[in-house]
């Protein structure tokens, strides 16, 4: 019996959709950084507070030094989110993740940081706050062999999550809060909309968010993302769609 008790595993790893913010740094600035996040987590505190944090460097012209990094993931962490990798980067990024002791995501991309394209990445995730745009070329078009769109009928609730990959999403019933339901092309949901809704996972800059009822915690296009307290209220609980226009995120009530 023993024996046989040898074989059975203490804990089964799985491997999934991971769904972590992706803070993408434009400036070395680590006081500058930390007061925004407060005031993301301040803001939206059941989205941001505590909420895993890839830090990824690649926007900046050198690799941090381990001091300055270091004193960064503290600031975050005061700031009420966890640090809790670095993005996939050059040889020095590699060495400064090791130096930090942190694991190093290669070629880690937030489930709404565009491809390729400008984009906003949040910080929830993501979620990809105020964005933080990923300059970049523009976004490659979806691929021609997507699939047929996805259908979700049965009720998205709290801890679960949707994604249809390279295609639309259509759920036929509400989003709970705590869920979330994520698109390489556009969602429609004809129920409310209580938990996260991210379209354009990809980077497609054209997807976008239909639904019945509005009082979403956050949505988000190709990374441009708002959360329901940035959203006016006379929004709230209405049908709305939600667009790209010139990469600012556009919310309006569905006539």
């Amino acid at each position: 019996m023993s024996a046989a008790m040898d074989f059975e595993q203490a804990g089964e790893l799985k491997i999934g959709q991971v769904g972590i913010a992706n803070l993408r740094v434009r400036t070395l600035d680590v006081a500058r950084l930390a007061a925004e996040m407060r005031d993301r987590v301040a803001r939206a505190p059941k989205l941001f507070a505590r909420a895993a944090v890839i830090l990824d460097f690649g926007g900046l012209a050198a690799t941090p030094d381990p001091a300055t990094a270091r004193a960064l993931v503290e600031s975050l962490r005061e700031a009420g989110v966890l640090p809790v990798a670095l993005a996939y980067g050059s040889s020095d990024n590699e060495a400064l993740a090791i130096e930090l002791g942190l694991p190093l995501l290669a070629k880690f991309r937030a489930q709404y940081e565009p491809v390729s394209g400008s984009g906003e990445t949040p910080v929830p995730v993501a979620r990809a706050a105020d964005p933080a745009p990923v300059p970049a070329a523009k976004a490659s078009p979806p691929r021609g062999d997507a699939a047929p769109g996805m259908i979700q009928t049965a009720p998205v609730r709290s801890g679960q999550q949707v994604y249809a990959e390279n295609r639309d999403l259509t759920v036929l019933s509400q989003v709970g809060a705590g869920s979330e339901v994520i698109a390489d092309g556009s969602i429609h949901i004809y129920g409310p909309l209580r938990g996260r809704a991210l379209a354009g996972a990809q980077g497609n800059e054209k997807a976008r968010i239909f639904c019945r009822a509005f009082h979403a915690e956050l949505v988000a296009v190709a990374g441009h993302y708002k959360v329901l307290e940035d959203i006016p209220k006379e929004l709230h609980g209405k049908p709305v769609q939600v667009w790209l226009d010139n990469e600012e995120l556009k919310i309006a009530a569905l006539d």
